[in-house]
């Protein structure tokens, strides 16, 4: 008889164990993750094949980013590696067992300091990866100053609680700027990536649409939300937390961008050797040629 996956007992515990039940929470966590997973749930034949231990390899991709976020900390390797009998305290460090070709996840030993790496604090495979250790609550609760360039930064306009992001706009000096939705460039995203035609757009003035009525909500305080857009070739996505943190998400050619590495970098106050200055520049350039909405 076949152990027991973590999927399987992490499920049970969360009386997800029934594939109609699963299949909800599947579509809850994929409109935060990615929402055209919404509905790619698996059947039920596919469920219950993951929960024998029985698979060979690992599900989709898209399945494996949904359990991520699902099961926070847990990576997709893991969940379906027999359940031990004594738990780690640490689930992305579990053993594999004896003659698994499953290679579980073992986290990369810490930098020595961040100067080591030119202000590099942390790299991840994926923006799923690293929403996981970072998620927006720790970005944004505390701050007062957030920069962002990108697409339709999604991070701060849909990942992050509406009553937080009011409470944010209130108190922060926040400048957001979106790939204008109605330039060349995010069509050719748009093309590169495979989606319908006027995918990403929509995504785009969408949030500026959610960001704009926010802002016309703050009364006074209205001045302390700028919001530009550019349009030219997208080549990064990027975030500055009190103009001390930044994180740095690559757009590749044809990868979306929740499947693109993802760096975090500190400032050091050495512009000639941090890597934070020379993406603070970018920013810096693309912002005062954008257009004020």
């Amino acid at each position: 008889m076949l152990a027991e996956t973590a999927l399987k007992v992490l499920l049970r515990q969360r009386h997800l164990q029934e594939h109609r039940a699963f299949c909800r929470e599947y579509d809850k966590v994929a409109r935060v993750v990615d929402r055209e997973l919404v509905g790619g749930y698996p059947s039920k034949a596919t469920f219950y094949r993951w929960l024998s231990g029985s698979l060979t390899g690992l599900p989709h991709p898209g399945h494996c980013r949904i359990l991520e976020q699902m099961f926070p900390g847990w990576r997709a390797e893991a969940l379906f590696l027999p359940w031990p009998d004594e738990p780690p305290a640490d689930p992305t460090v579990m053993p594999a067992p004896s003659g698994s070709s499953v290679q579980p996840y073992a986290r990369p030993a810490e930098p020595t300091t961040p100067a080591a790496y030119a202000g590099v604090t942390a790299i991840y495979t994926s923006r799923t990866e690293f929403s996981h250790e970072i998620p927006p609550s720790k970005l944004f609760d505390s701050a007062s100053d957030v920069a962002a360039a990108g697409l339709s930064l999604n991070l701060i306009c849909q990942q992050y609680p509406d009553l937080k992001l009011r409470a944010l706009l209130r108190r922060a000096s926040v400048r957001l700027l979106f790939l204008d939705p109605d330039g060349e460039s995010v069509k050719r995203r748009n093309r590169e990536e495979g989606h319908e035609e006027g995918h990403l757009s929509a995504w785009s003035r969408g949030n500026i649409n959610i960001m704009s009525r926010l802002r016309d909500d703050l009364g006074d305080a209205a001045d302390k939300l700028e919001m530009r857009m550019y349009d030219e070739t997208i080549r990064f996505n990027l975030m500055f937390i009190d103009q001390k943190l930044c994180v740095m998400q690559t757009y590749l050619p044809a990868l979306r961008g929740l499947d693109s590495p993802t760096f975090v970098m500190e400032r050091s106050g050495n512009e000639s050797s941090d890597l934070y200055s020379v993406y603070d520049q970018i920013f810096a350039s693309l912002w005062e040629s954008g257009k004020t909405i």
